[in-house]
């Protein structure tokens, strides 16, 4: 979208989609397809930023070029809504950027992995990230939005169009927005459905987790 005053601009790189999907009538309980996120750049005067890379890294770089005419290295910062995996295939795309996460989530994901058999690499990767500031740049902010994860986050722009919600899984197609539903995985539904009521009522542009960016309308 094209920026104004701000300098504020957004672009969706690439559209994701579900393994499995409930409003198309397929079941929770099996993947039907590989799942891939949906990336979106942020571009402030002083900000490039990518939300959830989540295309491998050599596809990453492609499709930053084609959507935006940048290569890596021109990314200044990634931020990564949660700590999924399909949210964060890409991180190694961009080895020169700060790596961003919510310390809510980054300390709920130790927490997790303290309880289990923790994977050296994820242990690895925890220290790379930096917990994120509120504010990564000029109308970009980052909100709690949690349920899908204990400590999920996402971004809010402050855009031309309006407030736009880079929402991660918050919320994971506009069929999922529209029926204020939350897909199989979450880990607390009740907080996940009011992130959804928050979202809906806040937003005028939805950026969700596995589909394209959606005007939200007064009957969403």
């Amino acid at each position: 979208m094209s920026p104004g005053d701000t300098g504020l601009r957004w672009d969706v790189l690439n559209i994701g989609n579900l393994s499995r999907n409930r409003f198309w009538g397929e079941p929770d309980d099996h993947a039907v397809r590989p799942a891939w996120c949906t990336s979106t750049l942020v571009r402030t005067r002083d900000l490039t930023l990518v939300v959830d890379p989540g295309l491998p890294a050599d596809a990453m770089a492609q499709v930053l070029d084609q959507r935006a005419g940048l290569r890596p290295d021109d990314v200044d910062a990634v931020f990564i809504t949660h700590r999924h995996g399909d949210h964060r295939v890409g991180l190694d795309a961009f080895p020169g950027a700060t790596w961003w996460m919510a310390a809510a989530e980054l300390d709920s994901w130790a927490n997790n992995a303290a309880q289990a058999d923790s994977d050296p690499a994820e242990a690895q990767l925890r220290t790379r990230l930096q917990p994120a500031p509120d504010q990564l740049g000029a109308g970009v902010r980052v909100i709690t939005t949690p349920g899908h994860t204990e400590g999920h986050s996402s971004i809010r722009l402050e855009a031309d169009e309006g407030t736009v919600i880079i929402a991660g899984d918050a919320v994971m197609t506009r069929d999922f927005l529209a029926a204020r539903e939350v897909f199989f995985n979450t880990a607390d539904r009740e907080a996940a459905r009011r992130c959804i009521e928050e979202i809906a009522a806040t937003a005028a542009v939805v950026v969700p987790g596995h589909d394209n960016a959606f005007t939200v309308t007064a009957r969403a």
